[in-house]
């Protein structure tokens, strides 16, 4: 008997174990959060101050995000990941000791949580971007429903278990267990056998990686619109988890059992939602399941601005975690299929800073709401606006539209190789490299060209270009000259290497407007410092 469509991915064993591994430290990672926010409940029961718990949280993500991502993107991602585990294991270790001994404070509980939230900072790029390695294309989408799955197995579980952790045994016990729990991954990823990738050109610094990511997310129109998408999600959706312990302390006079209680049934939302997904998208595409999702997470918001009752108040964060899951489940997946390999650790870094940065500027702000318009309407106010902002960025599509090919390729022609007195010396230069590339275009087909050249211009700058400019010759219109610079000799190497099928697609359409014989070949031109000149000056002779 097959699984079922929305367990295909654990048919990977690599990838099942690492599944498995990560629900055991997600429950761990409730009993860190869960035992954090109460305990904050009772050293400073201010709603800004409570609030600030999942800001630490979140901060770094914001902080961290792209240079965890560019460095995953550089160096080995499975000992970059047991790396990570390794540090967070020992913040939790701290914090557990210091609360078991009673030395935690709301200072030192902010400080220990904050570099919790680093080692999950770094953790989150190169964990997305591992997942592609593990699972065929056709199991990419549902593999990562299935880890929005794991977590909200989790989410369902921990919070129930921490709740009652912490009243018979204190918020330290729970930390403890979390830092225990990270073993689990750790042990996985220890026995992942990845494959290496064999280098022939040298590691990108860390510098150029981020810059060459960021350039990337700004030229692909898809990945900007998923980042909006995500932030115009996140940014209401940071309420409930800033504002729910002062909701279950205050607001319906309960306890820490009954605070893990409404949080699981979130997670069991959240859970059922993961399972149906993959029936909803034979129905409807990415932006109508975002969008949909979106709503449905208003409505859980509502709920709970309602709730006087724990019924309600779980029923709604229930609602609230079918959107949750199914949203952001829906937006990684957008943002993985997007990123070719090179770059996906340090793109899934930018666009998650999309994200944590609109979850922890919200869960400040609506702490400070609170103060003013009270718990009721902070949830209130932030379920209005999450459904004005859903429709508001419906225009951001985020369906990837299938490659153009075009029916007979024609490769963009080479450059010239370069001369052998250079040869030696290129890979270490350190200048700019400015290439060329001429067109002759009639002008009937001005208006075609123009098009072509501003998908060439994307290209470009998704391949590292840091300038791209096209100009026309003034005494021959028919003329055109498309220049771009790579930042040196070594990162110009790297640019093939760097387009994906729809790029070269893009360039072969451009290539038809270089079908005239007397087109000039393209040049590559080497931005050189006067001492290296007088060094090729001594060279050549």
């Amino acid at each position: 008997m097959g699984l079922p469509p929305a367990l295909l991915p654990l048919r990977n064993p690599v990838f099942a174990r690492l599944w498995f591994a990560y629900i055991v430290t997600s429950l761990g990672t409730w009993f860190q959060n869960t035992g954090a926010g109460w305990l904050m409940t009772t050293l400073a029961p201010s709603p800004l101050v409570v609030s600030l718990v999942q800001a630490a949280t979140i901060l770094p993500f914001f902080l961290l995000a792209l240079p965890a991502g560019a460095v995953a993107d550089i160096v080995d991602r499975r000992l970059f990941l047991i790396g990570t585990q390794v540090w967070t294991m020992a913040a939790a270790g701290v914090l557990a000791g210091m609360t078991i001994a009673g030395l935690t404070g709301p200072a030192s509980l902010l400080i220990l949580t904050f570099a919790i939230g680093m080692g999950s900072a770094m953790t989150g790029p190169a964990w997305g971007a591992i997942v592609p390695d593990l699972v065929p294309r056709e199991d990419l989408v549902q593999a990562i429903a299935l880890n929005g799955i794991g977590f909200n197995i989790a989410r369902a579980l921990g919070p129930a278990f921490a709740g009652f952790l912490v009243v018979l045994a204190g918020s330290g016990f729970a930390f403890a267990l979390f830092a225990v729990s990270i073993l689990a991954v750790i042990a996985a990823l220890a026995s992942w056998r990845r494959p290496q990738n064999r280098r022939w050109l040298p590691r990108e610094h860390l510098a150029g990686a981020m810059r060459a990511g960021i350039r990337f997310v700004a030229n692909t129109p898809g990945m900007r619109a998923t980042m909006v998408r995500s932030f115009a999600y996140s940014l209401p959706a940071a309420a409930p988890w800033a504002i729910l312990p002062l909701i279950v302390r205050q607001q319906l006079q309960l306890g820490a059992g009954m605070y893990g209680l409404i949080l699981g049934l979130m997670g069991a939302g959240g859970v059922a939602s993961g399972l149906l997904l993959p029936n909803f998208r034979h129905y409807a595409s990415r932006s109508t399941i975002v969008f949909v999702s979106s709503l449905c997470s208003c409505v859980g918001m509502a709920m709970l601005g309602l709730a006087h009752h724990w019924t309600v108040a779980a029923l709604g964060m229930a609602v609230f975690g079918i959107g949750w899951v199914a949203a952001f489940s829906t937006l990684q997946a957008a943002a993985q299929l997007i990123c070719p390999p090179w770059v996906r650790a340090r793109a899934l870094s930018i666009y998650q800073l999309s994200y944590n940065g609109a979850l922890a500027f919200g869960s400040f702000g609506w702490g400070w709401l609170a103060l003013h318009i009270g718990l009721s309407g902070v949830m209130f106010t932030a379920a209005a606006g999450g459904a004005a902002l859903a429709v508001a960025v419906r225009v951001f599509r985020i369906d990837q539209a299938a490659a153009n090919l075009p029916s007979q390729d024609r490769p963009q022609p080479r450059p010239e190789a370069a001369a052998a007195e250079l040869v030696p010396i290129l890979p270490h230069a350190r200048g700019h490299v400015m290439e060329t590339m001429h067109y002759r275009v009639p002008a009937e087909e001005r208006e075609a060209f123009l098009e072509a050249m501003a998908e060439v211009r994307r290209v470009r700058g998704r391949a590292g270009a840091m300038f791209w400019q096209l100009y026309e010759n003034v005494a021959h219109p028919e003329g055109w000259l498309e220049t771009w610079t790579m930042e040196n000799w070594v990162d110009h190497l790297r640019e093939a290497a760097r387009l994906s099928d729809e790029d070269q697609a893009v360039l072969a359409r451009a290539s038809r407007f270089q079908r005239d014989p007397g087109t000039p070949a393209p040049s590559r031109y080497l931005a050189v410092e006067p001492t290296l000149q007088v060094r090729l000056s001594r060279h050549a002779g």
